[in-house]
């Protein structure tokens, strides 16, 4: 398929990656956007990245904030979770704090947007490092199931493990749950009428 041309009026898509500091956020979101692995990096404040990329036949274009896990920015979070279209939920299997971490995570994001569900998705990341492991890939499963998402594993390293699939997991989560959301919304209006008619 061809590139689009600067003209074209394309959907973007604002993603969040989140997660506590240390689990491998930027180095996930330069290994996407620049394909290449970045070991040593100051913490990161906040970054943003934007780039046209094709997902399922479809260009679109990705606007990408790579957010701080440290504790001293977490005042910023509700500012960056309103303008998230989708969001990367990111801890590292090595370090069982950030997994248990997640669930706040989750739970500010649909806070802030008041919503019930809202397109995120799991990533346990740096499972490269087997021997280090601490969160098992059943657990990680068994969280996204709680709270409905997918679960995706990933690694950042030279060769990487499913990095671009998250970030278009996420794009095609936000292109299906506009649609589900207004046919739940359909179905309560026909039984509200229903109500109304007995």
């Amino acid at each position: 398929m061809s590139k689009p041309h600067p003209n074209d009026n394309l959907a973007t898509f604002k993603l969040v990656v989140v997660g506590d500091g240390g689990v491998g956020k930027s180095a996930l979101t330069i290994q996407f956007f620049q394909k290449l692995f970045v070991q040593d990096y100051d913490p990161t404040i906040e970054d943003s990245y934007i780039q046209h990329t094709e997902i399922d036949g479809q260009w679109c274009i990705l606007d990408v904030l790579d957010t701080a896990g440290q504790e001293e920015f977490s005042a910023m979070r509700e500012q960056y979770m309103r303008k998230g279209d989708g969001f990367l939920l990111v801890y590292s299997v090595t370090d069982r704090q950030s997994f248990e971490n997640i669930v706040n995570f989750h739970t500010q994001i649909l806070r802030v947007k008041d919503r019930d569900t809202y397109p995120m998705i799991l990533v346990a990341n740096k499972v490269d490092l087997v021997g280090q492991r601490k969160v098992t890939e059943d657990q990680g499963r068994e969280l996204a199931d709680s709270v409905r998402i997918k679960y995706i594993e990933t690694s950042a390293k030279d060769p990487p493990l499913n990095v671009d699939l998250a970030f278009h997991e996420v794009v095609r989560v936000i292109r299906i749950q506009p649609i589900e959301f207004k046919n739940r919304t359909k179905k309560r209006r026909g039984k509200k009428k229903k109500c109304v008619i007995l």
